[in-house]
């Protein structure tokens, strides 16, 4: 997705599943749920442990709450994107 984004144009959005190290979701769900661009984390059961929506002009600002925000995270150990498509 190189193409501008237009006045008027839809936000783009995506899912993140996360895993985090055991006994620490509701930390890592606390200090993400605040950050710009997230619009929710929420507590899984299962393999996952968090899903958070996130929603950018562009690109490049998902790409950086995930790489930046969420990646960098000590007790995030694994993430799984999904970019929405329509």
């Amino acid at each position: 997705m190189t193409a501008a984004m237009h006045w008027g144009d839809p936000l783009i959005s995506a899912f993140v599943l996360i895993a985090v190290r055991a006994g620490r979701e509701k930390k890592v769900l606390n200090e993400i749920q605040g950050v710009k661009g997230i619009e929710f984390v929420n507590e899984l059961y299962g393999e996952w442990d968090l899903i958070a929506k996130l929603e950018g002009e562009q690109l490049e600002a998902i790409d950086h709450i995930i790489s930046d925000d969420i990646r960098t995270n000590p007790d995030v150990k694994l993430t799984s994107t999904m970019i929405v498509a329509r």
